[in-house]
């Protein structure tokens, strides 16, 4: 089980929003969530916007703070499997039930036909519901003591970067959001992986820390790769993630060299002797290490120091294919979508 490292908020009179909506107890948190209030909450990969995900006026107004299209669902975190066969979802096929003993509490959601509990508001109106158990203690703990089902889509408006610690939470929503439940810096550092498990074979609509070899591990079957009759689901469309300044990816760091007419804010491995100086024209180098894993638990928090450093670009470099690799690569890939 992972545990969150204490995370120190910023003192309020710093310049910061108003450090009053924190709250480090799972009780206090449940208790705002039963009110129909919106609760930013940690968990292993992103902070969720939370809202009952029974409450349609709660889940109205979260829709509105994110700026989120109503035909957009949202991801329901719960406590427990019991509470996914308890009305959460109509059917809970033996494939769910391999891959919740597998990878539950983790990043991983799986997508199956709705059951009566949630609101439409939270399915977009896909008649699905994409169920989560976050592997986060005090999440989890919050989720139980509010005795339902919890929307939680990213806390931060719709299409940009996603928030790894409360501060992004702070700086994106403000007081919009009602109280953050603080439980430190998110250890995986990308949104779960999607797996619809309402077609004729299990399909991955959004990788993430759980690849698709683990899942057909798990499964014992191949994935499908058919996507057009695929559901909406989080997190898919083909620009999102992306942060205020234009974002570029490419292959190798020797594009970035070449980039001398630009002024940018470079994504690489600083290791790389190439990089030993630093040309002029890359004005800030953030480094996104060697490993697969370390780049996904930084890359939001690099988009955002990208993001602040008056580039005139941010460039990625990509990393390798394989793993949570692919995760990061597509998180970068719609981030620069719109360029």
């Amino acid at each position: 089980m992972r545990t969150f490292k204490p995370y120190r908020h910023p003192n309020a009179a710093a310049g910061c929003h108003d450090t009053s909506v924190i709250t480090h107890t799972a009780a206090a948190a449940a208790e705002a969530l039963r009110a129909g209030k919106l609760v930013a909450l940690p968990t292993e990969t992103v902070y969720g916007l939370g809202a009952d995900a029974t409450n349609a006026d709660a889940l109205a107004r979260l829709y509105a703070v994110k700026g989120r299209p109503t035909d957009h669902p949202s991801i329901v975190h719960i406590a427990d499997v019991a509470e996914a066969r308890a009305g959460w979802a109509s059917a809970w096929p033996d494939s769910a039930e391999r891959l919740a003993e597998a990878f539950w509490p983790g990043p991983l959601t799986i997508i199956l036909p709705a059951g009566s509990r949630p609101d439409p508001a939270a399915l977009g109106g896909t008649g699905t519901v994409a169920l989560r158990i976050p592997d986060c203690d005090l999440t989890r703990e919050a989720i139980r003591l509010s005795g339902t089902g919890i929307a939680a889509p990213s806390a931060n408006r719709f299409g940009r970067v996603s928030p790894t610690t409360a501060q992004h939470v702070l700086d994106d929503l403000g007081t919009d959001v009602d109280l953050i439940l603080d439980g430190g810096p998110c250890s995986v550092g990308v949104e779960s992986t999607i797996v619809d498990l309402t077609g004729s074979a299990p399909r991955v609509l959004r990788p993430g820390a759980i690849t698709s070899e683990m899942l057909e591990a798990a499964l014992g079957v191949a994935l499908s790769t058919s996507l057009e009759t695929a559901p909406r689901a989080p997190g898919t469309l083909a620009t999102h993630y992306a942060p205020r300044s234009t974002v570029v990816v490419i292959g190798a760091v020797d594009a970035a060299l070449e980039m001398t007419d630009l002024r940018i804010a470079l994504l690489a491995d600083a290791s790389d002797p190439r990089l030993n100086p630093v040309p002029s024209h890359i004005v800030t180098l953030l480094d996104t290490s060697t490993s697969s894993v370390l780049y996904a638990e930084r890359l939001y928090a690099l988009l955002r120091a990208a993001d602040d450093s008056g580039a005139d670009r941010i460039v990625a470099v990509l990393p390798p294919v394989g793993g949570v690799g692919d995760a990061v690569r597509d998180r970068l890939t719609r981030a620069a979508a719109g360029a």
